[in-house]
């Protein structure tokens, strides 16, 4: 099977879908992961807080963690719009790859990355059967996400955080926050599921 996840930012993937993702490479599958954005951002004082070449170091690692293969947009943070150019990489990666399932944003986040790169994802995917949508972030919406497709990854947490403590810089800021709630929210959806750990999606559609 040939899988595709989308992200905004470096350590989006990781945190929304890392756990199903290494399930697909254990299963032999080719994971492919794109990420839109250089993910540089500062503060409001305009200090930076995430360099991009520091982002992309520590997303590389989590790639060889995980084991997928890494392809960069290099979109400036916070400016990832609904259009073409956006439409036409995703194309094809989708067209080159024969992309049979994509894991994307939810369409609702609050982010203006996260839910552009949602909505464009849906546009270009018209043509591939398998489509989840993720969640990588706690942040309220206007709408609840609807949880409605389980992957177990009990076996596959330890390298899941693994691959969210790499983004050492991003850790650093936040603490163990992250990896706090993401155990917690798989710790939750696996007594859902009857298993220790499991991560939650939103099917778009999935053809059997």
């Amino acid at each position: 099977m040939n899988v595709l996840a989308v992200g905004a930012h470096f350590d989006d993937v990781e945190l929304g879908c890392g756990g199903a993702l290494a399930k697909h490479v254990r299963n032999g599958d080719n994971v492919i992961v794109f990420i839109a954005t250089s993910s540089e951002f500062s503060n409001k004082e305009g200090r930076v807080l995430r360099e991009s070449s520091k982002a992309l170091s520590e997303a590389e690692c989590a790639s060889r963690i995980i084991g997928y293969r890494l392809v960069q947009g290099g979109i400036p943070t916070f400016c990832l719009e609904y259009g073409e150019d956006i439409h036409i990489e995703l194309i094809k990666l989708i067209e080159e790859n024969n992309i049979d399932l994509i894991y994307t944003h939810w369409t609702q986040d609050v982010h203006h990355d996260h839910r552009n790169l949602a909505l464009s994802t849906l546009h270009v995917s018209r043509h591939v059967n398998r489509l989840l949508m993720y969640c990588s972030n706690w942040y309220i919406s206007e709408q609840g996400f609807v949880e409605n497709f389980y992957v177990d990854i009990t076996d596959t947490w330890e390298i899941k955080e693994r691959a969210i403590r790499a983004y050492d810089s991003e850790i650093r800021r936040v603490g163990d926050r992250w990896i706090n709630y993401f155990r917690q929210e798989a710790m939750n959806n696996g007594m859902k599921m009857g298993v220790k750990y499991a991560e939650a999606f939103q099917v778009v559609k999935w053809l059997q």
